[in-house]
């Protein structure tokens, strides 16, 4: 990836609302040419695809936290995605070194809405035990890379 690419990238992090010729604009290309390089960059998956962020008490999900999971024997990522993504609270998973095999980012109403989600976590047949931490506040919240 180039460094034009690179900057693109940035500024769409910044505001992905942005037109291209506002990309462009901060970048030094034309709108066409932003385009063409952001439809390559979607081609070959550099770019994932755009979205919206909300702001979680938006949602009516004024508690978050995080779910290490701890699992039976090895547990493939699909497996992971499988019996986690269908819950609603679950906004990230990820596999991770260290004690625990997986970290699930969770958001809720209330601390029985956490409750319940943790609830749903270990009914997964390989997970034999969690450990929960509540965030107090965010203090570094940058845009996705």
């Amino acid at each position: 990836m180039d460094e034009l690419n690179r900057a693109i990238i940035e500024r769409l992090l910044r505001d992905g609302r942005a037109t291209y010729q506002e990309v462009g604009n901060a970048v030094g290309l034309s709108a066409p040419a932003v385009k063409r390089r952001v439809d390559l960059m979607l081609a070959r998956g550099e770019i994932a695809g755009f979205t919206v962020h909300v702001t979680p008490a938006a949602m009516g999900w004024t508690l978050e936290g995080y779910v290490e999971i701890f699992c039976d024997g090895i547990v493939a990522p699909a497996v992971l995605r499988r019996d986690l993504a269908p819950i609603p609270e679950v906004v990230r998973v990820a596999t991770v070194a260290g004690d625990a095999d997986a970290i699930v980012h969770v958001v809720a109403a209330d601390m029985a809405g956490i409750e319940r989600t943790v609830e749903r976590i270990r009914s997964a047949a390989h997970v034999v035990k969690t450990r929960t931490s509540i965030v107090m506040s965010r203090v570094v919240d940058r845009p996705e890379a």
